[in-house]
Order: structure tokens, then sequence, then C-alpha cells
């Protein structure tokens, strides 16, 4: 790996980690959709922090994801041409998808039929027999299976007259702020656009479709940042002026939901065509410009440097992201009947959760077979 980028691995690392404690958190009382729910939300304060940090995270930690994957896919595609990349992008994408819809989700969704339910066999035979493929957290290995292939046609259909042409990078001036500006309105009114027809807790294909404005818009800002090497110009004096502007902007939402309650209005924020909607939709972008940017360049100088410990973990994070799901409902499961508060059981039993996932993915990247896939 190029000294230049190992904080992107670094980033990716911390970012599996923020996931796995949303789950973790949705287990014992955040809101959010999760395969296993000890706790409900509820208005205690742990459980509306853990609202709070599930709805910032979706503000940002995806489309950072997918601005993360866009960056990689055009030096992937230069390299293997059109037949190498779909194998390639088939084989790490569309495999873990098709085995986490086919084993990992029926063996998680039948462990909590085991506790909770008609039992282990009934549950995973009756998955089995109606044909109901979860794809779980692997919708991102879909959604970016989807963004791979149009770019791929894209690249098919432009045709350079030379080869060389459209591998070249091109460093030039990042975009302005007022770019910036432009986009986050753009990108809000697009969500807010589509969750009229498909509000955010409705899903198409397995995929919330009311989320894709961003994470398409992300994907081909880090193609752009890829061509025009924007991730090394990006800096503090322009990334500062949107976390600022993310830092006033996000307690705007939660504050408008709170006043709405508290008059006896139902905030219906997922779509719809509602005003809550159009809030959500524009406050997302606006808190996630800056928290994108900031984490990059904090990143970058902070953690682009070699760390054999670091790389452990980095090698293994994809494994981690797609096999976590049956790993923390498993352990949670177990610990169950441990009469302790959630916050106590976030702590403890979610540390356990994260340190097994990792171990539990280590043989994955050593088999011949699976390493090529993670």
């Amino acid at each position: 790996m190029s000294q230049r980028t190992f904080y992107i691995d670094r980033l990716r690392t911390v970012m599996t980690l923020i996931v796995l404690y949303a789950h973790i958190w949705m287990t014992y009382g955040s809101d959010g959709s999760w395969f296993y729910r000890e706790v409900g939300a509820s208005r205690s304060p742990f459980s509306i922090l853990g609202t709070l940090y599930c709805l910032t995270n979706q503000a940002y930690l995806m489309g950072l994801f997918f601005l993360l994957a866009g960056y990689f896919t055009p030096a992937s595609f230069d390299r293997k041409l059109a037949a190498k990349f779909l194998t390639d992008r088939l084989l790490r994408l569309g495999l873990p998808l098709l085995g986490f819809g086919l084993v990992l989700a029926p063996l998680t969704i039948a462990m909590v039929g085991a506790v909770y339910g008609p039992g282990f066999w009934p549950s995973i035979t009756l998955l089995w027999r109606t044909r109901d493929f979860e794809n779980g957290p692997m919708w991102f290995a879909e959604a970016l299976l989807f963004m791979s292939l149009g770019y791929c046609l894209c690249r098919v259909l432009r045709r350079p007259s030379s080869p060389a042409r459209g591998r070249e990078r091109t460093p030039g001036p990042g975009p302005s702020n007022w770019i910036w500006f432009l986009s986050a309105v753009g990108v809000g009114l697009a969500a807010y656009a589509v969750r009229i027809w498909a509000p955010v807790d409705t899903r198409f294909l397995g995929l919330w479709l009311g989320f894709f404005p961003s994470y398409i818009f992300l994907f081909v800002v880090g193609i752009l940042a890829w061509r025009h090497d924007w991730l090394s110009q990006l800096s503090w004096k322009q990334s500062r002026i949107w976390l600022v502007i993310a830092i006033v902007t996000w307690p705007i939402l939660p504050l408008a939901a709170a006043v709405l309650k508290l008059r006896g209005h139902n905030p219906y924020l997922a779509g719809n065509g509602t005003l809550p909607s159009l809030l959500w939709a524009l406050w997302e972008p606006f808190v996630a410009w800056g928290l994108i940017a900031s984490v990059l360049i904090w990143f970058r100088t902070s953690f682009n440097r070699p760390s054999a410990w670091l790389d452990w973990l980095g090698r293994r994070a994809y494994a981690v992201y797609v096999i976590h799901p049956p790993v923390l409902v498993g352990i949670c499961l177990l610990f169950r009947t441990w009469h302790a508060p959630a916050a106590i059981k976030f702590v403890l039993v979610g540390t356990l959760c994260c340190a097994v996932t990792w171990l539990a993915a280590d043989p994955l990247v050593r088999l011949p077979g699976l390493k090529r896939i993670f």
C-alpha cells in the first residue's frame, strides 16, 4: 500500500467498528433495523443517545464508504479493464452478498427463532422455503455492485481513442465552497423527491432508496477525487467551514422532532412529501459534508503511517463487515439472561462482540479460496 493511502485503510477499519457498535446499540435500546432487539427504543437517555448516534452515522458514514469505494474504482478498472473488473466485482461483492443471503442471514434469524420463536430448524427452513432473501448490512455490497456495473458501462461506452486516455490523472483544484453548498442543496432536494414515493422506511430489492441520492453522488465524487487528486488537496481551511456548518446544523433535526412531539404532532421524517421529511433530507448533506471532509483530513494527517497492528485489523475489516451479524447476535443471545443495565451490556458485551468478530474473520483472509474475496 502506498504511504499516501495508509490513512484510508485505517479509516475503513474505524468505520467498520462504528457499524458494529451501531448494531450493538440497536440491540440494547437504540432505534433502528436489526436482527435482534433485546431492549426496545425508549425515552431513556441511553436509548436517545443511541438513536442520535445511529442518526448521525446514517447522515455521513455509509456515504463515506461509497466515496472511498468510488475513489478506488477508476484505478481498479484501469488495471483490469472491463471483463476482469466485472469478474472481480462479482467475486468480491456478489459472492459475499449471495453467501450472506443464503447462509448467514438465515443462520442469524434462526438463532433468534431458537430462543424467541418456533425453533432453529423451523425458522431456517421457513426462510428457505419462502425464498426470503435477506441482505442485511450487505445491502452495501449490492448497491456497490450496481454502481460498479454502471461505472463499467460508462467506461465501455466512452471508448477513448487511445488506451491511455481515461487512465490519466489530471490534478486540479477541488470544488469551491459554493459548489459544496449547491451540491448539498441539490442532494437534499433529490432525496426529498425520491422519498415522496420511496420513504426511507421502505425497501426496493433490499435497498433503502430514500438515501441513494447522497450515496450515488458521493460515489461519483470519489471517482472525481481520484482523477483530480482532490483528497490530497483537501485542507483544514475549507473543511473547517463545513465542520462548523455541520455542528450548527446537527441540533436542528432532533430539536424539531422533539418540538413536534411535544405539540402532539407525528413528525413523520421518512418521506411522503411532508415538511419534516424535507428538513431531514436537507439536514443530512449539510451535516455530512463537514464530517466527511474533517474525518478524511484528520486520518490523513494523523494515521498515514505503517503499523503492523493496524494492518492486521484493516486486512480483516471487510470480512468482519460480512460476518458480524451472526457473531454479534449469537454473543448477545448468550448474555440475554444477564440482568445488567443496557449501557453496561453495550460496553462489555459489545466490546467482546467486536473482538470475537475480528478473530473469527482471521481465518477467512488466510484460506486460499476465501482470501481472494476478503
